[in-house]
């Protein structure tokens, strides 16, 4: 079975920051080229943290309104410094929450998800920056096509892992849902390929309509010695 890694689905053309790079800069990059947020790199290409609208927004709505009708929000010391900033490394948050690209997308969907981000720089051992990866490029791999998922499942997992015979178990995909028929020797291998199913990339969901010739779940009793 192969997961789409992030080196996959990253994009590696990665608009960024400086650290010295001023606001007004950073406004522009974000509109020049249709981004929320940019990495922001030190002199090596090291990501040190990541400046997003929100980071910028910051700035506007610690601006008094004239007509006195919404009043400053109160803020944290760090927050206020945020938005008193005039460069990159004073307006971003920090540190940097990365991923590397041989990671699946798993795992970096649960770092996203864990630190509540929706982003994530992807540096390669040195910690220099090669990519970026974010919450919509992971959930391409549910624009997968039916019948590759389908191929998928047939031949890695019922007949390279599980062992099974085309004629045991069929496979039915519709828009990522997968629907199992057919029978297999044992009970316990049921939520063996369910769980292998699951795992494929671009399943949204798994039901099952299997049956079973040997119920090994059993365990006759023990005798004590």
């Amino acid at each position: 079975m192969h997961h789409r890694t992030v080196a996959e689905l990253m994009t590696r053309d990665v608009v960024k920051a400086r650290r010295e790079s001023p606001f007004k800069e950073i406004v522009r990059l974000l509109a020049d080229n249709d981004v929320t947020a940019v990495p922001v790199v030190d002199d090596l290409d090291r990501p040190m943290g990541v400046v997003s609208e929100a980071d910028l927004l910051r700035k506007s709505a610690d601006q008094a309104d004239p007509s006195g009708r919404a009043p400053v929000p109160h803020r944290e010391a760090w927050e206020r410094a945020k938005a008193e900033g005039s460069r990159a490394e004073e307006l971003m948050s920090a540190p940097a929450v990365c991923a590397r690209p041989e990671w699946s997308v798993v795992e970096a969907a649960r770092l996203m998800e864990a630190e509540h981000v929706k982003r994530l720089p992807v540096v390669d051992e040195t910690g220099r920056l090669q990519g970026i990866v974010s919450r919509g490029d992971l959930l391409r791999i549910f624009l997968r096509r039916d019948d590759a998922i389908r191929d998928e499942i047939t031949e890695d997992v019922l007949r390279r892992t599980m062992r099974l015979a085309p004629s045991e178990v069929t496979v039915e995909v519709r828009d990522g849902r997968v629907g199992l028929r057919g029978s297999v020797e044992f009970r316990s291998l049921i939520p063996v390929i369910e769980r292998l199913c699951r795992s494929v990339d671009g399943v949204v969901s798994v039901s099952e309509h299997l049956v079973y010739r040997t119920d090994d779940a059993r365990r006759s009793p023990t005798t004590a010695i």
